[in-house]
């Protein structure tokens, strides 16, 4: 009987591989001519610049004629893991900092409404037209 387990792992593991040597060729330092093709699924670029890469990133060949389907999703998982610069976030990071944002612009606007200490409910009665 084939256990699971192992298999699993073992599949995790290659693509982790695989979205790393993609996401360097997309996201390395000096590799700005690399692009991404949504459509294909693709890393992209010019013949010459695929031949100097490959000459020193040997795994990254497989990437050259095949799509990689998976990178958006773990590029969702694996990014922050590689992110190189110091301030790097996650999607979940964003929305926390998003929520904390909000509390505070709805704080602003609770204090702005009692700035010029007008009463909300005053009736035209009460006005004096």
């Amino acid at each position: 009987m084939l256990k699971a387990k192992p298999n699993l792992e073992s599949r995790i593991k290659t693509l982790k591989r695989d979205w790393a040597i993609v996401y360097d060729m997309l996201s390395g330092k000096d590799n700005s001519d690399f692009g991404w093709d949504e459509h294909r699924q693709m890393v992209v670029t010019k013949d010459v610049v695929w031949n100097s890469y490959i000459s020193s990133h040997k795994v990254a060949g497989q990437f050259r004629h095949h799509s990689f389907s998976y990178y958006d999703q773990l590029t969702s998982i694996y990014a922050k893991d590689r992110a190189i610069e110091k301030y790097a976030q996650t999607a979940t990071d964003i929305i926390k900092e998003i929520n904390v944002e909000d509390i505070a612009t709805a704080n602003n606007l609770k204090e702005g409404n009692n700035y010029h200490e007008c009463e909300n409910d005053v009736s035209l009665d009460e006005m004096d037209v």
